[in-house]
């Protein structure tokens, strides 16, 4: 299996968090060529900042092999991991993290921080970027699209009641 098989598979997942009306990101982790750990994000589902989908992988994965420890691992993510997902991915001594888009706002595997790779940590990650990097931009796109469309009606709505009243 190649890095854009899994990412596709990242992709289902991130579909899944869309079904939710959550920010569509999906992730998964693969070790000796099987999936041992699959998240998407929760956040507004499960009212909570750690709901993330790096993370959710993370757990399922570490309680997969019985381990804290990731390595050998590579892990899927359809969008760049956050300053805390990065973080949990370096505490977890992830080999390789594959990512899908770039996150201009909070990316931290090199956009705005690099991490995964900072030398003062004890460990770093191979970073692989850009893959199926259209197909991770367009959901995110069509999501923040969409919700921007729902507020703009949302607040026309709120309008006309009060003008109503």
């Amino acid at each position: 299996m190649d890095d854009s098989h899994y990412m596709k598979l990242a992709l289902k997942q991130a579909e899944k968090a869309l079904a939710l009306g959550e920010v569509p990101i999906g992730a998964l982790i693969v070790c000796d060529g099987k999936i041992i750990g699959r998240g998407y994000n929760r956040r507004n589902t499960d009212h909570t900042t750690l709901a993330h989908a790096e993370i959710t992988a993370i757990r399922k994965a570490c309680r997969k092999l019985g381990d804290w420890r990731l390595e050998g691992c590579t892990l899927y993510c359809t969008l760049e991991p956050c300053p805390m997902c990065a973080g949990a991915l370096v505490q977890s001594r992830i080999d390789r993290v594959v990512i899908g888009a770039g996150s201009p706002k909070s990316g931290c595997a090199g956009t705005l921080l690099n991490i995964l790779q900072n030398p003062d940590f004890n460990h770093q990650a191979e970073i692989t970027s850009g893959v199926l990097q259209k197909e991770c931009t367009e959901i995110l796109q069509r999501f923040f699209k969409d919700l921007r469309r729902r507020n703009k009606e949302e607040k026309m709505r709120k309008r006309a009641a009060a003008d109503q009243s």
